[in-house]
């Protein structure tokens, strides 16, 4: 028995995908299945009802890597491309319905003009309906075409509900012309409310995976988080296993409380990224500390700056090194502070020009200073740490 693929419509297709779909399962060509479709349509209309119950029901293939969804936006749908606009043919035949309404009318056919501004309230109903449900997640649909259809649509069934009114009495007529001014109304308000309601979809949607999120968090917190954070204090900073513990915890803070953080990158933000990059190649426990004005101003020579002050901590001193931002309207200061053997800046060899140029001479080119001093209350090489402070005024050109 050969195995037959499964039955599933694909995401690019002419209207539904259906006689794709039953192309690719049956082993027939597509327009053999198009030729039976037709052929049970005229047997009572079966093949429309047929065509219409697979499409309801069949599901759709699963999208391909570039056509994913975006994941920082759940509402969002992945697409489905159909090459027969739908939406604007609607408008055609409700135009057109809308012209024979109008003839009929002029020679008092009633029974033609019913039958004809029926048509258009339903043709004028599914253009909107499309075009809100169906184009709305196809990429070659532009919300330029999609209003565009709209508006004609809902215009066309407005004219004609207003016609249908001002022609002679009849009930019938009247009755119906009511109804498509309703319709017409409603249908213009119809975009906003599809709007407001995926809207408050999606907020409850965020909403409840927040609860959720705060539920892990607090678990995690009591209970992983404090397990990390009590290794690295017995390990000891400087160990294999503090490190690991360390990067542990970042990661999954940084996966619990993803959104929390502002999104521009402003420089307390990129020094705590290199700070966590290079934790995970020394063993070394970096703490970055922000007073002052929040601001969103930060200068690659000054980052490059203090990314190679803390790298020189790390390499030289591990343990803890503590980085301290100090904002304000005219001028920015980065402190590195370590607890190594010190330094000798005097001492140093010449062909040393890691802190001379990467540090020094990179903050001087920037219009800055740098300064490498022994820490609080001591000498070079006693023993209490390096201190290096990179300052920089902030133009407000």
């Amino acid at each position: 028995m050969t195995n037959r693929p499964p039955l599933v419509r694909p995401r690019r297709a002419v209207l539904g995908g259906v006689s794709t779909a039953l192309s690719a399962h049956l082993g027939w060509s597509v327009r053999r299945v198009r030729w039976v479709l037709a052929i049970l349509t005229v047997c009572g209309g079966a093949g429309i009802l047929f065509y219409l119950w697979l499409w309801a029901f069949v599901p759709i293939e699963a999208p391909e890597a570039s056509d994913t969804a975006d994941d920082s936006d759940p509402s969002t749908e992945a697409p489905i491309y159909r090459r027969a606009p739908m939406a604007a043919l609607f408008v055609v035949v409700a135009g057109i319905a809308a012209v024979v309404a109008f003839a009929s009318l002029g020679r008092e056919n009633e029974e033609t003009a019913t039958q004809a501004l029926l048509v258009v309230t339903l043709a004028s109903g599914g253009s909107v309906a499309w075009s809100l449900g169906f184009d709305r997640i196809d990429p070659s649909r532009s919300l330029r075409y999609r209003t565009v259809t709209r508006i004609l649509s809902i215009s066309i069934l407005l004219v004609a509900g207003a016609v249908a009114l001002s022609s002679r009495p009849n009930p019938a007529n009247a009755i119906l012309g009511v109804t498509m001014l309703v319709c017409g109304v409603a249908w213009f308000a119809a975009p906003r409310v599809v709007t407001l309601w995926t809207d408050l979809m999606a907020e409850r949607a965020a909403r409840v995976r927040q609860e959720q999120r705060a539920e892990i968090a607090a678990h995690l917190h009591d209970s992983v988080l404090q397990t990390l954070a009590l290794i690295q204090n017995r390990a000891g900073a400087s160990s294999e296993v503090a490190r690991i513990a360390r990067a542990q915890e970042r990661e999954l803070r940084d996966w619990l409380f993803v959104g929390d953080e502002p999104v521009t990158a402003d420089l307390a933000t990129e020094l705590r990224t290199l700070a966590a990059a290079i934790e995970l190649d020394y063993a070394v426990r970096i703490e970055v500390v922000t007073a002052g004005e929040t601001s969103v101003f930060s200068s690659p020579p000054l980052v490059a700056a203090a990314r190679e002050a803390m790298l020189n901590a790390a390499r030289h001193a591990g343990g803890e090194v503590s980085v301290y931002i100090e904002t304000s309207a005219r001028s920015i200061d980065v402190f590195v502070r370590d607890r190594g053997p010190g330094i000798d800046l005097a001492a140093l060899p010449t062909d040393r020009l890691g802190i001379r140029e990467s540090i020094i001479g990179r903050m001087t080119r920037a219009g800055g200073t740098a300064t490498v001093r022994p820490g609080a209350g001591g000498a070079p090489g006693a023993g209490t740490g390096t201190e290096v402070h990179l300052h920089l005024e902030v133009s407000h050109d």
